[in-house]
């Protein structure tokens, strides 16, 4: 966890924190920013603590290197948004809707992404170890060298997403939603040989 150097309450942002476009190693506890609009502001190496992101909208945010602990994203939107090296811990992200941006280096691992929309989204080398898919979409996504072990991608919509770091050995697929192209990676993965 990054050190911090400021702590905010709810009280604090309402009380003109919420002015600053730039916040670093900030410490925000229990803050409430449900159905907020939030605009080209970035945080860096911050900590959200039991903050509340639910039908709030947020558009070309950068979150780097930040922690979530105990946040709940209920309805949130992101739009072209960066939460690069971030890891999250604890969280909920019910009927969370993420489109584009960058998410490279995430960290997501046993999240419950099932009724999530992720379009579009930048997720290199992203830590999505044991994390729950299942019914969720995830299409277009960059997931290249990501980390996929013990993910269920039960019924999960897959679609021009890559699948080059996927192994179908160690991860749930059953009924998962994708094309010709991405079922030619999944079965040279799965070491067979596609003739004519």
């Amino acid at each position: 966890m990054a050190e911090t150097k400021t702590y905010v309450t709810t009280r604090d942002w309402d009380a003109g924190a919420s002015e600053l476009r730039s916040h670093q190693g900030v410490t925000f506890s229990a803050l409430d920013l449900c159905e907020t609009d939030v605009r080209g502001v970035e945080f860096s190496d911050c900590t959200f603590r039991d903050a509340r992101f639910n039908c709030s909208r947020q558009t070309d945010v950068a979150f780097l290197n930040c922690t979530f602990i105990n946040c709940t994203f209920f309805d949130a939107t992101f739009t072209n948004c960066k939460m690069v090296g971030s890891t999250f811990q604890q969280c909920t992200f019910d009927i969370m809707t993420v489109e584009g941006g960058d998410w490279s280096f995430a960290a997501l691992p046993r999240a419950d992404l099932s009724s999530a929309t992720l379009t579009g989204v930048r997720m290199r080398e992203a830590d999505l170890t044991g994390a729950r898919c299942h019914g969720a979409t995830m299409r277009d996504l960059d997931l290249s060298a990501a980390t996929l072990t013990a993910a269920d991608f039960t019924s999960c919509d897959l679609r021009g997403s890559d699948l080059s770091a996927l192994d179908p050995a160690s991860a749930e697929l059953r009924g998962a939603i994708i094309t010709v192209d991405q079922a030619v990676t999944v079965a040279m993965a799965l070491g067979l040989q596609i003739r004519d």
